[in-house]
């Protein structure tokens, strides 16, 4: 029942992801009429497997909305209020979402889905009446198809419908053959009169599995539909892998092909069947459901496991070619030749798993199209979202800390940034006001930038309004527009004179700041009165091994992130200087950079005194730079990163620690941290 339940969350999670994004694509360019059969296939999926695990709440609003797009399919789409619809359906998105996170965390799915039935039967019932000549609500067929009723009788036996035999066969390792073939003849129920399946025992019997596995599911049927519509009616189904259907003779037995007739065989194709926003909407979330079959899902806690797992055969091998007995054995050929193929074998392993973690960006920029449209809608603003970049990979760890700074940052745009229509319009701007959300990667990081056209930031304002709160101290003339409108990230801040749905708490903007610098990120700020904003999100492209430069500091080893270093030098006591405080700077090509002493800094024992006799680390983060001062460059190494013990809390200046090829433990320097300090 456990593997059953997880299957069910995975599937519905997914078909209901792809049905907010058709709906919301669909609305955007044409209405909801480019979306009525793939709204209605999917609430029929629903339907069924809620319906067998026994969720009646689930099962019941997923009807009520087949119900509705049954009758839009039968009367022809394009004479219905698409916004209303489109509303309808989001809601009990939400609802069905709401649900299915309930089981994930093994709570009951006990949500009252009553109100969402009735506004929908209120509104088919309006439509029913409005019309001359309602269409049945129970009736299920294509448009311009033959019309099939619910608990139809026989047709007379001179006009009975033509016999057909299915034998279908499922996408290999889908495993739970018979539960599928089980929601199969479920879907068809009320669509096709079936006469008999083997095995027959497809909901009792486990074992049926293997059966269907080895020889297929053979279904037998009788149906007034075409042979064409028949056939799509089953590769619908995500899971087929294979179809025979083929027209039994009327007299044949039902296990048995027609004599001297061959079955018309269809192998499953891709199956994107719309065109313009169909196409739109199957690009950006119907990968979900295609090509099952070269695809497997992997619980993530195994992928962490399997990384860490890597990370120990590198440091593992690190130690081999470190260690001193191996002295003798690394003066002969065989042993370097296979130690150097040794390398390489784990550097590709380690390449591959890391791919395996790789997610693209696209379903987490995709879910953003909602909130616009929600919040346009609540405001009164006419805001389209443009996304660009969305194939750009990172970590799904550090995916999973994303999608609450977007959420944030698209909200905060809109809310504060986005001018009114009639302020708009006095401006001479579109009335259409853009948010863009845009990923790309550059120097081993992945950068997120969110810009909207809106009115940009006041900066006198934020000053203000970080005083009264008490949140900077500085003199103004201290302080740069950028650091100004850095202020808007800290916790507390907020413009708003009243606490509304969106914001003036103060804890929006906090929380994109402390996400993306839990995951080892940056965010900027940067705001052009007029125009617009744009806030920069820097991450990095995984947490898990990264490159290192190794640095002595009398008897310590640190460990630098090469990302971060832009160069390292020996200096001359010409470009030493001092400013009127006594702090040290360094004169880099005209410009002047502070030093920091890391044997000072972590109060560590070093004979080494003079800038000019060791080694200058010149090192950068978010267009801050800094001078580190090394008695020693180590050479480059990769580095498995372990999180510090959670006792220590977050150490500044320090962003993990790890295990050198020595058996010693090594710091990892926080280049951000060090940066800030000097600050």
């Amino acid at each position: 029942m456990e593997s059953l339940l997880d299957i069910f969350i995975l599937e519905n999670s997914q078909l209901i992801e792809h049905l907010e994004q058709t709906v919301l694509s669909t609305e955007k360019c044409q209405g909801i009429d480019g979306a009525v059969d793939e709204v209605f296939r999917i609430m029929h999926t629903i339907k069924g497997s809620a319906s067998m695990m026994r969720y009646e709440n689930i099962a019941s609003l997923a009807h009520s909305i087949e119900d509705l797009f049954s009758h839009i399919r039968a009367n022809g789409p394009g004479q219905f209020d698409n916004s209303r619809i489109c509303d309808l359906v989001l809601s009990s998105i939400d609802f069905l979402k709401n649900e299915i996170s309930k089981l994930e965390n093994e709570q009951a799915a006990d949500g009252d889905s009553f109100p969402y039935i009735q506004l929908i039967d209120e509104y088919l019932n309006q439509l029913q009446t409005s019309e001359v000549e309602p269409a049945g609500i129970d009736s299920i067929s294509a448009p311009g198809g033959p019309r099939l009723e619910e608990n139809e009788s026989p047709a007379p036996s001179s006009q009975r419908s033509p016999r057909y035999r299915a034998l279908l066969f499922f996408s290999p390792g889908c495993e739970m053959e018979n539960l599928r073939a089980f929601g199969i003849v479920h879907r068809l129920k009320d669509l096709v009169a079936i006469e008999d399946y083997i095995p027959p025992d497809i909901a009792e019997n486990s074992s049926s599995s293997e059966f269907i596995k080895q020889n297929g599911f053979d279904l037998v049927f009788s149906s007034p539909r075409a042979l064409e519509e028949l056939r799509n009616l089953f590769l619908k189904d995500p899971f087929v892998d294979s179809l025979e259907l083929g027209i039994l003779e009327e007299d044949s037995p039902a296990k048995a092909w027609a004599p001297n007739q061959e079955p018309l065989v269809a192998q499953v194709d891709e199956k994107s069947s719309g065109t313009g926003c169909q196409e739109a909407a199957a690009g950006s979330a119907g990968h979900l459901l295609n090509n099952r079959s070269n695809h497997i899902s992997v619980n993530v806690h195994k992928l962490d496991l399997l990384m860490d797992m890597v990370g120990e055969l590198v440091i593992s091998q690190a130690m081999i070619s470190l260690n001193p007995d191996m002295s003798l054995a690394a003066q002969l050929d065989g042993f370097q030749k296979a130690s150097r193929q040794h390398s390489k074998i784990i550097n590709e392993l380690q390449d591959i798993v890391m791919s395996i973690r790789m997610v693209p960006l696209d379903m987490t920029f995709q879910k953003m199209h909602r909130i616009v449209r929600d919040m346009s809608k609540k405001l009164g603003k006419n805001v389209v979202l443009e996304i660009s970049g969305e194939d750009t990979e990172v970590d799904k760890n550090i995916i999973d800390h994303l999608s609450d700074p977007l959420m944030h940052l698209i909200r905060n745009a809109i809310d504060h940034g986005i001018e009114s229509p009639s302020e708009r319009a006095r401006l001479g701007k579109p009335a259409a006001a853009r948010v863009r959300l845009e990923a790309k990667n550059e120097s081993g990081d992945v950068y997120i930038l969110v810009s909207d056209d809106g009115a940009g930031l006041d900066r006198d304002k934020i000053l203000t309004r970080a005083r009264e709160r008490g949140l900077i101290s500085q003199e103004e003339r201290e302080l740069s527009d950028a650091e100004i409108h850095s202020c808007i990230l800290l916790p507390g801040f907020s413009t708003c004179e009243e606490v509304s749905e969106f914001s003036g708490r103060g804890v929006g903007m906090d929380v994109v700041a402390s996400n993306i610098e839990g995951v080892g990120g940056a965010v900027t700020v940067s705001s052009t009165p007029g125009q617009g904003t744009t806030i920069s999100l820097k991450i990095p492209l995984t947490l898990a091994i990264i490159n290192g430069m190794q640095v002595r500091v009398g008897q310590s080893i640190y460990i630098i992130p090469i990302t971060s270093i832009k160069e390292s030098l020996k200096i001359r006591a010409e470009n030493i200087l001092h400013d009127p405080e006594g702090r040290e700077l360094i004169m880099l090509r005209g410009q002047c950079y502070p030093v920091i002493r890391l044997y000072q800094h972590f109060r560590v024992k070093s004979d080494l005194k003079d800038l000019t006799e060791g080694i200058i680390i010149f090192v950068e983060h978010d267009s801050h730079s800094v001078c580190l001062f090394v008695d020693a460059l180590l050479g480059e190494q990769q580095i498995v990163v372990k999180a510090l013990p959670r006792y220590l809390g977050k150490i500044k200046g320090i962003g993990g620690c790890t295990l050198l090829g020595t058996g010693q433990a090594s710091l990892i320097l926080d280049v951000a941290g060090l940066i800030d300090q000097t600050a």
